[in-house]
C-alpha cells in the first residue's frame, strides 16, 4: 500500500479558527502541527521515523484499524516526547538496536496500536515518562516486549505481549509501571522481569503464560506487587526470587509449572494472601538462604506432578504458613539445615503420598493448631540438632503420627493421632524428644513405640485401642525416674492406657505409670510394660542336635565343597574360643556375620538353617532358627514403616539367624528416593547394638552382592567372611535326582543315569537355571511322566511302579 496523505486538523482557542490541511508526509504535517492538534493518517504505508514533540493527536482514520503502517526501514519508527495521543496505527520496526516505539517525556495516551517489530524492544519508556496504554498489542520476537526504566512510569492496561524474543515486560533502573489485565504469553525470556534497587511493578488482573523460562522474575532489590494475576505453562520456575527482593501476590494463581511454582534465594521475602499454587511439577514454594522469608496466609498449595516437597526450606531460611491448606502432594513441608525454620498455624496437611512435616540437619519446625490426614508420616523430625513443637495438633489416618530419630529432639505437646495404621508416636536410633499430653486412639500398631537407646520423655499421655498395645518400651524397661537416674532409656510419667492387652488383675482405676510410684507391685499393670502379657503356649521344641550331628548333615548334602570347609573352619574358631574361655585364656573375636554369594538353588538357605543350628549346639545363639526375609518384608511404602518393619524382623530372629534374601535389592543402582537405604541403615546400627542377639547373614548373586558391599562399605565392615555357592556341575545334579528318587522309592533304571548326565550336560544354564531346584523339578517332571506312561498298563508290577526310564526325561528346550 503506498503512502498517502495527512490530514492535519488545526485548532485554537477560538472556535472561529479551527482549520484543515492536507500534507504529503507525516513529518510535514507533524512539523506543521500545534499543541492540540488532530493528526488523521490515510490507509497507507509510511516509511518514516516520526517524532512527536507537541502535544497533538495522531490516529488513523475511523472504522479501519490496521490500514495504517509506519514502518521505516531503520531506527525508531515513533519516538514521543510530549503528552499526545496516538491512536489506530500499526508500528513496525526493523532496527535491533532500537525500539519501535520510545516513549521520553510527558503522559502520552496510546491506545489500539498494533506493533509488529523485530526490535530491541516493542515499547520502551524512559526517564520521567509516564504513558498511558490501552489496547495495544506487541509482538516483538526479535527482543523485549516492554521496557521500563531509568525512573519512567505509566499504565498499561488490556494490553497482550505476544512472543518476545526476550524478557515479555522488563523493569528496571528505577522504572515502576502498573499493569492492569495484561496478557503476555510466548515470551522467550521471563514474562515479567522486574530488576535493581528502585525499580518496582503493580499487576492487576493480568495473566503470564506460555512462557520459556520463569513467568515472573524479580532479582536485585526490586519489589513488586501483583494481585488477581495468574502465571501457568511456563518452561522454568512459575515465579523466582533472587538478591533481596520483595514480592506480594495477592488473590494469584499459579499452576501447570513443570519447575518450581515459586523459588526464592539470597534474603528474598514474599508475602502470599489468598493465593493458590497447583500442578508444579518440583516444589510448590522452594526457599533458600539465610534471611530469605515466604509469610503465606490462607493460601492453598495442591495436586504437585513430581515426586518432591510442596514446601521446601533450606539453608536458613524461614517459612510462615498461617490458615492454609497442602493438599494431594508428595511430601507437604521439609525444613533442613541449621537455621532453617518452619511456623505452620491452624493449616490443613492432607493427602500426603509421604511425609507431611519432615525436620532434618538441624533445622527447626512450630506447628500449631494444624491438622494432618491421610499422610503416610504425619512429622518425621530426624535427627541431632532437628527440632520444635507440635502444640495442639492432630494427626489423623496416617501409617505413622509421628517419627523422632537419631538424636532429635522435639516437644510435641496437647497432640492427637487417631487412627494410624502402625504406630502412634515412634521413637528410635536414638532419638529423643518429649511427649505432653498426647493421645494415640485406634492404632493398628503401638501408640507409643520407644527403640532402645532413646531418653524420650513422656508426661500425662494416654493411648486407647491400640492393636498391638498402648506403650512398647526397651526390653528390660522398669520406668526411669524423673531426675534421669534411670539411664538412658524413657522417663515416663502418669501416662494411661486401657489397651486389652494388659492380662493383670483387674484394678477400678486405669492403669497408671508414675516415675515416682515405680514399685514392683505398680510395674506389673503399668502401660509400658508389653513383658506382663503372658506369651503363647506353643509345642515344646525338639531338643537341639549337637553340632556333630548338624555337621553330619551338611556333609551329606551333595556337592558345595568349599562351602563346607568354610563353614567347618568357622565352626572350629567359634568352639576353639569357648574352650580358651572357659580354660580363662582369652579368645579370637569372631565375626559371626556372614555373606553367601552365588546362583539361585546352590543351597544357600539350606546352609544358613544348618549354620543357625551350629552355632546354636555351640552356645553362641539361644535358638539358633532361620528368620527368611527379603526386601519385600523389610522396606515399606512410606518413609518411617521401613525401619518398623526392619525392626520387626530382627526382632523375630533373636536368637537365631536374620537371612536377608537378594539383599542386593535394598540398595538398587537407581535408587533415587528408595527407602531401602532406610533398612539397611537400620539394619546396621541393630546388629551394632546387638551383637551378640542375632546373626545376619546377606545372600544373592555374586555380581550384584559385591556391588551391594561396595556402595555400602558400613555393611561391608559387619561381616567377617564371604561365602561363595558355585553352580552344581552335572554329576551333582545327576546325584541329587538320585537322593530324591530313593527318598520317594523310586529308582533309576539302567541307562537312566547316563541320560540325566548327558541331559544336564546340555540344558541352558541362562539366568533361569536354578542348579539344584531344577534338579529337583526334573526328578518330579520324571514323575509325572512315569505316571502317565504306567497309568496306560492294564497290570504293574513293582518294577513298573519304580523304575525311571530315560524317556521319562523331560524335553530339553534349547533357547531360541
Amino acid at each position: 500500500m503506498a503512502q498517502g496523505t495527512v490530514q492535519v486538523t488545526h485548532t485554537g482557542t477560538s472556535r472561529w479558527r479551527r482549520r484543515t490541511g492536507e500534507y504529503a508526509s507525516l513529518s510535514a504535517a507533524l512539523e506543521a502541527a500545534a499543541d492540540g492538534d488532530v493528526l488523521t493518517v490515510a490507509p497507507g504505508t509510511y516509511r518514516e521515523n516520526l517524532v512527536l514533540h507537541r502535544a497533538v493527536t495522531l490516529r488513523g482514520p475511523e472504522g479501519s484499524v490496521g490500514s495504517v503502517r509506519i514502518a521505516p526501514v531503520d531506527g525508531v519508527p515513533l519516538t514521543v516526547r510530549a503528552s499526545a495521543i496516538v491512536q489506530d496505527l500499526h508500528i513496525e520496526g526493523q532496527d535491533s538496536a532500537a525500539p519501535a516505539v520510545l516513549v521520553e517525556d510527558g503522559t502520552p495516551e496510546f491506545s489500539d496500536l498494533r506493533i509488529v517489530t523485530r526490535s530491541a524492544a516493542g515499547i520502551e519508556v524512559r526517564a520521567a515518562a509516564r504513558p498511558t496504554v490501552r489496547r495495544c498489542t506487541v509482538d516483538n520476537p526479535a527482543g523485549v516486549g516492554i521496557a521500563v526504566l531509568g525512573g519512567a512510569g505509566g499504565v498499561f492496561e488490556e494490553c497482550e505481549i505476544v512472543s518476545a524474543g526476550q524478557l515479555g515486560v522488563s523493569v528496571r533502573e528505577g522504572g515502576h509501571p502498573r499493569l492492569d489485565r495484561c496478557r503476555i504469553h510466548h515470551s522467550s525470556g521471563a514474562g515479567i522481569g522486574v530488576t535493581g534497587e528502585g525499580s518496582g511493578l503493580e499487576a492487576i488482573g493480568c495473566e503470564v503464560y506460555e512462557i520459556k523460562g520463569s513467568g515472573v522474575q524479580v532479582t536485585a532489590r526490586a519489589t513488586a506487587h501483583l494481585t488477581d494475576c495468574t502465571v501457568h505453562r511456563t518452561s522454568g520456575d512459575g515465579v523466582t526470587l533472587d538478591t533481596d527482593a520483595v514480592l506480594t501476590l495477592a488473590d494469584c494463581d499459579i499452576h501447570d509449572i513443570p519447575e518450581n511454582a515459586i523459588d526464592l534465594r539470597s534474603r528474598s521475602v514474599l508475602t502470599l494472601t489468598r493465593s493458590t499454587v497447583r500442578r508444579f511439577g518440583r516444589n510448590g514454594l522452594s526457599v533458600w538462604d539465610p534471611g530469605t522469608r515466604v509469610d503465606a496466609n490462607q493460601c492453598e498449595i495442591h495436586d504437585s506432578t513430581g515426586d518432591y516437597p510442596a514446601v521446601w526450606v533450606s539453608d536458613g531460611a524461614t517459612v510462615i504458613l498461617d490458615a492454609c491448606r497442602v493438599h494431594d502432594v508428595p511430601d507437604a513441608l521439609f525444613v533442613l539445615d541449621r537455621g532453617s525454620r518452619a511456623d505452620v498455624v491452624d493449616s490443613d496437611l492432607s493427602q500426603i503420598r509421604n511425609t507431611a512435616v519432615s525436620v532434618s540437619d538441624g533445622a527447626t519446625a512450630q506447628l500449631d493448631d494444624c491438622r494432618i490426614r491421610e499422610a503416610s508420616t504425619g512429622a518425621w523430625f530426624r535427627d541431632h540438632g532437628s527440632g520444635g513443637t507440635l502444640n495442639n495438633c492432630t494427626i489423623d489416618a496416617a501409617q505413622t503420627g509421628v517419627i523422632v530419630t537419631k538424636g532429635a529432639d522435639p516437644v510435641i505437646e496437647r497432640c492427637t493421632v487417631t487412627n494410624p495404621a502402625e504406630a502412634g508416636f515412634y521413637v528410635s536410633a536414638e532419638g529423643r524428644g518429649t511427649f505432653d499430653s498426647c493421645r494415640v486412639t485406634g492404632s493398628e500398631g503401638y501408640g507409643f513405640h520407644v527403640m532402645d537407646g532413646c531418653r524420650t520423655t513422656l508426661t500425662r499421655c494416654r493411648t486407647e485401642r491400640c492393636a498391638r498395645g498402648g506403650y512398647e518400651f526397651p526390653e528390660g524397661f522398669a520406668g526411669q525416674t524423673g531426675d534421669g537416674a534411670g539411664g538412658s532409656g524413657p522417663v515416663v510419667t502418669d501416662c494411661t492406657s486401657d489397651e486389652s492387652g494388659l492380662r493383670t488383675a483387674p484394678a477400678p482405676a486405669p492403669a497408671v505409670l508414675t516415675a515416682t510410684q515405680a514399685t514392683p507391685g505398680l510395674l506389673s499393670t503399668m502401660p509400658g510394660q508389653r513383658a506382663v502379657e503372658p506369651e503363647p503356649v506353643t509345642p515344646a521344641a525338639e531338643p537341639a542336635r549337637d553340632s556333630a550331628a548338624v555337621l553330619g548333615e551338611l556333609d551329606a548334602l551333595v556337592g558345595l565343597e568349599s562351602v563346607k570347609r568354610e563353614v567347618r573352619a568357622l565352626t572350629d574358631m567359634i568352639e576353639v574360643g569357648r574352650r580358651r574361655q572357659e580354660a580363662g585364656l582369652k579368645a579370637a573375636s569372631v565375626r559371626r556375620h556372614l555373606v553367601f554369594t552365588g546362583s539361585p538353588g546352590t543351597g544357600k538357605t539350606t546352609v544358613a538353617r544348618l549354620y543357625g543350628e551350629i552355632l546354636a549346639s555351640l552356645g553362641v545363639l539361644e535358638r539358633g532358627h532361620l528368620v527368611e526375609v527379603s526386601r519385600v518384608d523389610l522396606v515399606g511404602e512410606h518413609i518411617g514403616s521401613t525401619a518398623i518393619r526392619t525392626q520387626e524382623a530382627f526382632d523375630r530372629a533373636r536368637g537365631g539367624v536374620l537371612f536377608v534374601d537378594e539383599a542386593y535389592a535394598l540398595s538398587p543402582e537407581d535408587s533415587g528416593r528408595d527407602f531401602g537405604r532406610e533398612a539397611i541403615d537400620t539394619l546396621v546400627k541393630l546388629m551394632e547394638d546387638h551383637r551378640d542377639a542375632v546373626v545376619v547373614i546377606v545372600a544373592g548373586y555374586t555380581h550384584e552382592m559385591e556391588r551391594f558391599l561396595t556402595v555400602n562399605p558400613g555393611v561391608a565392615s559387619r561381616f567377617s567372611r564371604t561365602i561363595t555357592f558355585s553352580d552344581y556341575l552335572p554329576e551333582e545334579l545327576l546325584r541329587i535326582v538320585e537322593q530324591q528318587a530313593e527318598e520317594h522309592e523310586y529308582s533309576l533304571a539302567e541307562g537312566t543315569g547316563e541320560a540325566l548326565l548327558k541331559y544336564f550336560t546340555a540344558l541352558p544354564k541362562g539366568p533361569a537355571f536354578g542348579n539344584g531346584r531344577t534338579a529337583r523339578q526334573t526328578f518330579e517332571s520324571m514323575v509325572e511322566r512315569h505316571a502317565g506312561r504306567v497309568a496306560q498298563f492294564a497290570e504293574t508290577s513293582t518294577d513298573d511302579l519304580t523304575l525311571l526310564y530315560p524317556e521319562d526325561l523331560p524335553e530339553l528346550v534349547r533357547p531360541s
